[in-house]
């Protein structure tokens, strides 16, 4: 929907909400899809946002709160009386509600479980048992399993008996006696199907599956490389224990992209929706990474210290410190924030370091080349030829040290197991910053014979 649209639907909601318009509200609430609901409720404060949860229909209410994330999930059901609570509890499915008590306080976790009914507490206890980022905490269990030995007929019976307990029937596994992944099939293949061909013939045995204790970004990349609607999910016995589920998979990336984005900017990502939150969450996110680049900045003043004789004796070097340490960092974010996305999306590996190294180190030389140009000229109007050479050695030197530095670093942290967003774009500005002084200071001295 425009942003347009989006201010018209968010005025027109407050105005309803400050009337206290009940029955033009459950109007409203009737016309718009979840997905629209749903992000209302998330930039509403706690009491309007579970007074609008009130005024739904049992089954949209269930659809709604399916899209909302974990934290304003929590929100939602804190405002909701027992009965009305268990019954959107154990409505939800099994993977939505691990992924909600995995973030909830024990309190909040006692409640729910408690309330749940034996079949989905188990369900849920099971996904809980993985770690946060596995893809087994994120799967479907509730799956429709179908043996290998069976027609086509017999298996669209099975389907038809359980599918409406599955949160999705498009793709099959296919199973031995003991459980064992054999294959999977697509339903499109088996309602085209003669109903009396055997279902071994239908069986795609070269299927991709993941282990369920697998990084559950890696699978749902993997979804995204191989246009999977579905992905098998076995253990370690190669047993099928679910699904992950593409609408999942597309969660999976969107948390994983929202957590680089605000690494790379420096700063730690916020849970649930921005509006939502307070002024000391957003500051407490950031303030820990500016303590971090605050003691790598000091660096940069550790340099300027030791290069202190240079500057008095040619305080023109001065002026441009700020050019030099300014495009040597913006190089330096380019190729960091480059790499980290090839390395997301598997298009780099830590072993690529050294040869993506040379490649960047080139680049950076041309870039260098094209601003230490523009850099001559811009400095020779402003003081003297001498250091205008300075300055354009030093834009070629720097621009190539920071397309290295910027490139290397992610592919570096990925190989000692650090998640290559830590490795920001202002930890990157900052380091390229406090060398490119000392690259600038070295080429000062060779040039205008200093020291």
């Amino acid at each position: 929907m425009p942003t347009e649209a989006h201010a018209d639907v968010d005025a027109e909601l407050h105005e309803l909400l400050a009337d206290g318009d009940v029955a033009h509200l459950q109007h409203w609430l009737a016309e718009h899809p979840p997905h629209v609901i749903a992000d209302e409720l998330a930039r509403a404060d706690e009491v309007h946002s579970v007074l609008l949860f009130r005024l739904l229909q049992k089954d949209e209410a269930v659809e709604v709160f399916e899209e909302l994330d974990p934290g304003d999930q929590q929100k939602i059901l804190n405002g909701l009386r027992e009965p009305a609570f268990h019954d959107i509890v154990e409505e939800m499915d099994p993977d939505d509600r691990a992924r909600l008590l995995g973030e909830a306080p024990a309190h909040f976790t006692q409640r729910v479980l408690s309330g749940l009914s034996p079949h989905e507490r188990r369900l849920t206890a099971e996904l809980l048992g993985y770690d946060q980022d596995a893809v087994g905490r994120w799967m479907s269990p509730e799956t429709v399993l179908l043996k290998e030995h069976t027609t086509v007929a017999e298996a669209l019976a099975r389907v038809r008996a359980v599918g409406a307990d599955a949160e999705t029937v498009y793709t099959l596994p296919v199973v031995d006696a003991q459980r064992g992944l054999t294959g999977v099939v697509a339903l499109r293949d088996l309602v085209l199907a003669d109903p009396a061909q055997q279902l071994t013939d239908l069986v795609d045995t070269e299927c991709v599956r993941v282990k369920a204790t697998d990084s559950a970004e890696s699978a749902a990349r993997l979804m995204q490389e191989a246009n999977l609607l579905d992905l098998p999910v076995v253990d370690s016995e190669e047993r099928v224990v679910g699904l992950l589920t593409i609408d999942d998979a597309l969660e999976v990336i969107e948390a994983a992209d929202t957590e680089d984005f605000a690494r790379q900017s420096a700063a730690q990502p916020l849970e649930g929706h921005y509006l939502a939150a307070g002024v000391f969450k957003i500051a407490r996110s950031r303030i820990v990474w500016l303590f971090l680049l605050i003691v790598a900045a000091t660096l940069t003043a550790k340099v300027l210290q030791a290069f202190e004789g240079e500057l008095e004796e040619v305080t023109q070097l001065a002026v441009f410190i700020p050019l030099l340490v300014g495009t040597g960092g913006n190089v330096g974010a380019q190729a960091a924030t480059g790499a980290v996305r090839a390395l997301a999306v598997g298009e780099l590996r830590p072993s690529d370091v050294f040869k993506i190294a040379w490649r960047e180190c080139r680049v950076g030389f041309l870039l260098g080349v094209g601003l230490g140009a523009v850099g001559f000229v811009l400095a020779t109007i402003m003081t003297n030829k001498d250091i205008a050479l300075t300055v354009s050695f030093s834009l070629v030197a720097i621009c190539a040290w920071a397309a290295v530095v910027g490139a290397s670093m992610p592919l570096l942290a990925k190989r000692l197991g650090i998640d290559p967003a830590v490795i920001s774009a202002p930890l990157v500005t900052t380091l390229v910053d406090a060398t490119g002084l000392i690259i600038y200071f070295l080429i000062a001295r060779t040039v205008l014979g200093l020291g």
